[in-house]
């Protein structure tokens, strides 16, 4: 049987990620008392100004076979440097428009400084590495393709 660390889990969500959503993950830990420290990224859309005009949304498309199974293996490798509780991934797909959460990471640990520090390292993987791709509609009717910075 597989443990918690070696299921592949779908982080895929078909729009944006409501705050309800995020509301009932972080309350589903209060029972989890071992826990001290959680450490939570929300990516939200930007109205970017761009020289074809300006951000209103982003379409995500992405290669979701290969994506979920890159998210197991950045999962195993967060969980086994940092002593972790918890971890869950979020990533919206379709169009999501400004000010609309895109993405939502969250850890827990016994302690702070793990839970900060895997956050942010898994928030920078999964930007450079999972195949998944933002294309910007602009007010202008143009779109672009979204480049990580």
């Amino acid at each position: 049987m597989k443990d918690k660390k070696s299921v592949i889990k779908d982080i895929f969500v078909e729009g944006p990620i409501s705050p309800e959503k995020i509301a009932n993950s972080i309350a589903s830990h209060g029972t989890k008392t071992s826990i001290g420290g959680h450490s939570i990224f929300l990516g939200q859309i930007r109205d970017d100004e761009k020289p074809e005009g300006k951000v209103v949304s982003i379409e995500y498309t992405a290669y979701r076979d290969m994506a979920l199974e890159k998210a197991l293996e950045i999962r195993e490798d967060i969980f086994e440097k940092y002593d972790l509780s918890c971890m869950h991934i979020y990533h919206s797909l379709g169009n999501i428009k400004v000010g609309d959460i895109c993405l939502f990471v969250f850890t827990s640990s016994a302690h702070r400084k793990a839970a900060i520090e895997a956050c942010n390292e898994l928030v920078e993987r999964i930007k450079a590495e999972l195949p998944i791709w933002g294309k910007e509609i602009l007010d202008s009717d143009a779109e672009v393709w979204k480049v990580n910075r």
